[in-house]
């Protein structure tokens, strides 16, 4: 499976992305998660395919997740609380 996919990143919350369909684009997104999410900046467009390496998501359940519910979310990555102490 391979799709073409639009990333946008979120002008409220640092290193927090949506993946959408390019053809899709936010048609899909529900309204209330656009209202958290705040105003979407395109960052940048890809071939998303099973093999494809991503920084903190699995290729396999960003198109499986495109798919079902139109959207991935990416959340920032938890505070390692360790490391603050």
């Amino acid at each position: 499976m391979s799709r073409q996919v639009r990333v946008y990143r979120s002008a409220r919350r640092q290193e927090m992305y949506l993946y959408v369909d390019v053809g899709e684009d936010l048609d899909r997104v529900p309204d209330a998660l656009m209202k958290q999410f705040g105003r979407p900046l395109a960052v940048m467009e890809l071939e998303l395919h099973a093999g494809k390496k991503l920084a903190r998501a699995e290729a396999t359940v960003v198109l499986e997740r495109i798919a079902s519910d139109g959207f991935f979310l990416q959340m920032p990555p938890s505070p390692d609380l360790e490391t603050r102490w």
